[in-house]
């Protein structure tokens, strides 16, 4: 199917749908929100996913599969493309938005709990909007115009955020971390519900090209406060080990032209290849400031260990058990230590592998379900 636009102000109603439309902040990249939303379409069937802007070849190609309406922003030009420079719009477009169908499930890092709901609105938070109460982190590195419109709309956005925060009828969370976060932000208390694993190790693997087995993996976005330049640079005082990077964002440019020749950036690839390289890889580095950090869980499904931050959400899911080696600084002289330390560690691949399926999709979804049945 292909994404169409909804009426003027919001979604239409659609008996296909059923009694569920599930609400995403913008469909144009691919990380672990955008997992979620497809997890919340298989738990229900024929709902219609809305959204403000949709990059058919930006996200993942299941999305196709799915009835994914847009609203009016959408038609801007090319914010599609650079979604960030929609932020003076995003509220107001999602303030004019509707869902009539009787539970709108809205997946918000900071824009989709502000549609307007008809029935009742359950928000899965994956972190209050960074921009606006993690800004010295988030904005780390960032153009210079993008903190000065930043700091001219923030007092509105944290009022408008407020406000769309204190509409929801229930708040779900994906960490014990956000869980504090939502509770001092907007003093709402959250159920922890974690994001599932759906990216399976029997499936479809396709080797990247010119790249032999036994290198270590990255895979994140390029964004500041992922860290990956710091990963990038331990490799570089590690000449004999090899590093693999997969995924896109603003720093891909900067990051390939001072990356030194044992580390490979592969910019985004399909499901296949990340599958082939979360197979082939020693072990993942881990250095982002996660509020779950759902990667290494990825990676323990393919037995594979994980070199972590020792912060955030990997301490509430990946560093409570002892198959994991970390560090304490996303700083390069820290990570290569730890990388250092792990060629010795004795991983346990059961144990590993063990821990990969309590995040299970079956239970993330008969919960997602179990919440929506509780509705009016």
């Amino acid at each position: 199917m292909t994404a169409r636009d909804t009426d003027p102000d919001g979604t239409r109603p659609d008996p296909a749908a059923g009694r569920v439309t599930i609400v995403h902040d913008y469909l144009t990249q691919r990380g672990g929100a955008e997992r979620v939303v497809l997890e919340m379409a298989a738990a229900f069937p024929g709902a219609r996913v809305v959204t403000s802007l949709y990059d058919r070849d930006g996200t993942y190609p299941a999305f196709r599969d799915l009835d994914v309406g847009t609203l009016a922003v959408d038609r801007l030009p090319g914010l599609r493309r650079h979604h960030r420079l929609a932020l003076p719009v995003l509220a107001p477009a999602f303030s004019a938005g509707r869902v009539r169908t009787p539970v709108a499930l809205c997946s918000s890092s900071g824009w989709a709990h502000g549609i307007r709901a008809e029935g009742t609105k359950i928000v899965y938070c994956h972190n209050p909007p960074r921009w606006l109460y993690q800004a010295d982190e988030y904005l780390r590195d960032r153009h210079p115009a993008y903190r000065v419109m930043l700091s001219a709309c923030g007092p509105g956005l944290r009022r408008w955020d407020h406000r769309a925060a204190r509409s929801a009828a229930r708040y779900l969370v994906n960490s014990e971390l956000v869980r504090r976060r939502v509770a001092d932000t907007y003093g709402i208390e959250a159920e922890v519900l974690h994001p599932p694993v759906s990216l399976l190790a029997d499936g479809p693997a396709t080797p990247l090209e010119g790249v032999d087995d036994g290198f270590h993996l990255c895979v994140s976005r390029l964004l500041p406060y992922k860290n990956v330049d710091a990963v990038v640079a331990a490799f570089a005082a590690l000449p004999e080990e090899r590093l693999v990077v997969i995924g896109g964002g603003p720093l891909l440019e900067r990051l390939s032209a001072s990356a030194p020749a044992n580390v490979r950036l592969c910019g985004e690839v399909d499901d296949a290849s990340l599958r082939w390289a979360y197979g082939a890889c020693r072990a993942l580095i881990a250095a982002s400031y996660e509020d779950f950090g759902l990667t290494p869980v990825e990676a323990a499904g393919f037995a594979k260990p994980t070199v972590a931050l020792r912060w955030g959400g990997y301490l509430e899911t990946v560093l409570t058990y002892a198959t994991i080696q970390g560090f304490d600084a996303p700083d390069p002289a820290h990570i290569a230590r730890a990388v250092v330390r792990a060629r010795s560690w004795n991983w346990s691949p059961t144990a590993i592998t063990a821990h990969s399926g309590t995040f299970s999709r079956e239970s993330f979804r008969r919960r997602l379900q179990e919440v929506v049945g509780d509705a009016p």
